[in-house]
């Protein structure tokens, strides 16, 4: 299965099939250091806590939830805007075997927002020729369709597969899934907060977080990295830190593996602000180590 990537206002381009999920962005052929990393990180198995804890908030449902009908565009728009992940049927005929599939998976992802719309004008309105279902997110403002060809026969894990992947929120906890989603996006720096979901101080230092992000929308994907969980230790040696030193933000832009990082007694908006624009204009904290000691740090 494939799909196409776009601005929700732009026309979609045409992709390169890659299994059941390919993004057309170029940065999927990563550079070497990239690649690097992303090696690193797929290195990083799905603990067996981590993931019981995924497939919980899947299989909840604290109540039902059902499509909403979108009719007209500005209704479309506003549903669109007022979600931080969004997905939504455009369906010509409402008679196809992917509608079904498509109301089966709603009950699965409770922070996701889920819309269907057959008005012709909406369709026009996001480019839509032919039977789709795209993911719209407000972190990067990408849109995502998986078209005719990909849903003819779509199943439940597919369709499930391709939300779970490319759900990024302002705040995206990390795990092997919502990686792939992350170096997908389009937008090459991320920042990763390490810290214990367990500790007293976690509800409200997300909150802030979460806060801080919105400031960076389209720049910077904000990342959270639970250091309780025992396989996320590579992913804090990766950043050469210690658990004695968390919690800490890491910074980190893909395109040519430049990172720093800052231990932080707080987390506060106004902390996580100076950091991320101190590294937006070239300013170090730290000095980062060369490609050579991040290889003998992957190589355990």
């Amino acid at each position: 299965m494939k799909y196409r990537v776009g601005c929700p206002e732009s026309v979609s381009q045409n992709t390169k099939s890659r299994g059941w999920i390919r993004s057309r962005r170029r940065r999927m052929e990563a550079t070497p250091p990239r690649c690097l990393f992303l090696l690193f990180l797929f290195t990083c198995k799905l603990s067996p806590d981590v993931a019981a804890e995924i497939q919980e908030s899947s299989d909840a449902s604290s109540a039902p939830q059902e499509p909403v009908r979108l009719t007209g565009v500005p209704a479309a728009m506003e549903f669109i805007a007022a979600a931080e992940v969004a997905v939504i049927g455009f369906f010509q005929d409402l008679e196809i075997p992917a509608v079904p599939v498509f109301h089966g998976v709603v009950q699965k992802f409770q922070d996701v927002s889920f819309g269907i719309s057959t008005d012709p004008e909406v369709l026009a309105h996001y480019n839509i020729t032919e039977n789709t279902i795209s993911l719209f997110r407000l972190v990067d403002n990408e849109q995502l369709n998986l078209e005719s060809e990909d849903i003819e026969n779509i199943d439940d894990t597919r369709l499930s597969r391709f939300i779970e992947i490319n759900s990024l929120h302002f705040v995206t906890e990390y795990n092997p899934v919502t990686v792939i989603g992350l170096f997908n996006s389009m937008v090459q720096i991320h920042l990763l907060l390490m810290m214990d979901k367990a500790s007293p101080e976690y509800e409200e230092s997300l909150h802030r977080y979460h806060k801080a992000a919105k400031l960076f929308q389209g720049k910077i994907l904000f990342i959270l990295v639970d250091s309780g969980v025992k396989e996320n230790g590579k992913m804090i040696s990766f950043f050469k830190l210690k658990k004695s030193e968390l919690p800490a933000l890491a910074i980190y832009r893909t395109l040519d593996e430049e990172w720093d990082t800052l231990h932080v007694t707080e987390v506060s908006i106004e902390g996580v602000q100076n950091f991320c624009d101190g590294f937006l204009k070239g300013k170090r904290l730290s000095e980062n180590h060369d490609s050579e000691e991040k290889t003998q740090k992957v190589e355990l």
